[in-house]
């Protein structure tokens, strides 16, 4: 898939059409995945004609890129906790980097069902792969403002704290794609508690 070509809706009325495909888009996806993704689905959930869809978009693969932007647009604004300098004052450095932890599992916590099926696609789309490297890069430059309120005691702190992002993100991808029974035992594991002896010594 290539960057899509969208054509946006100028009209209120147009407006809502589009974001009810969307919105549609996103709920088949979580639904089903993305067997369940097709362009008759989406418009019957979204209550439209073929005809309003195609005014937008030349394909399903173009469909498909304006929907998960869509839904990454929703996980964004969660992610948003992490530049909120009053949710984080305050705190002692092993509670702070433990809500950090606590804020990033919400987020794949709450949007499961979704992540779940764009994981599982970037595997074979070079094109939902970078885009997600992308999410993934920006999320961890948030989650390290943060978290680098904390006095790190590694060497090098910036560099500590990316390699316990990159290593709570992985598994929290591999959790939400897979469940936590997935083999290497990730169900329970207290991925504050490693980030807070890692980090803090």
């Amino acid at each position: 898939m290539g960057s899509p070509v969208i054509r946006p809706p100028r009209q209120k009325r147009t407006r809502e059409a589009w974001n009810r495909v969307l919105d549609a888009g996103v709920a088949l996806l979580e639904e089903g995945g993305y067997e369940a993704f097709t362009i008759a689905a989406v418009c019957e959930r979204a209550g439209v004609a073929p005809r309003a869809l195609y005014d937008r978009v030349d394909d399903k693969d173009a469909l498909f890129l304006a929907v998960y932007e869509h839904g990454i647009a929703r996980i964004r604004a969660d992610q948003e906790v992490f530049t909120d300098a009053g949710r984080w004052d305050g705190l002692a450095p092993e509670r702070l980097v433990r809500d950090a932890v606590g804020e990033l599992d919400g987020i794949f916590t709450r949007h499961a069902k979704f992540l779940r099926s764009v994981v599982l696609i970037s595997g074979a789309d070079a094109e939902i792969h970078r885009r997600g490297a992308r999410y993934s890069r920006e999320v961890g430059e948030r989650f390290a403002e943060v978290v680098l309120r904390a006095p790190v005691t590694h060497p090098d702190p910036p560099a500590a704290v990316r390699l316990v992002f990159t290593m709570l993100f992985s598994t929290m991808v591999v959790r939400t794609a897979y469940g936590p029974e997935f083999p290497g035992g990730l169900d329970g594991l207290d991925l504050g508690a490693f980030a807070v002896r890692y980090l803090l010594g």
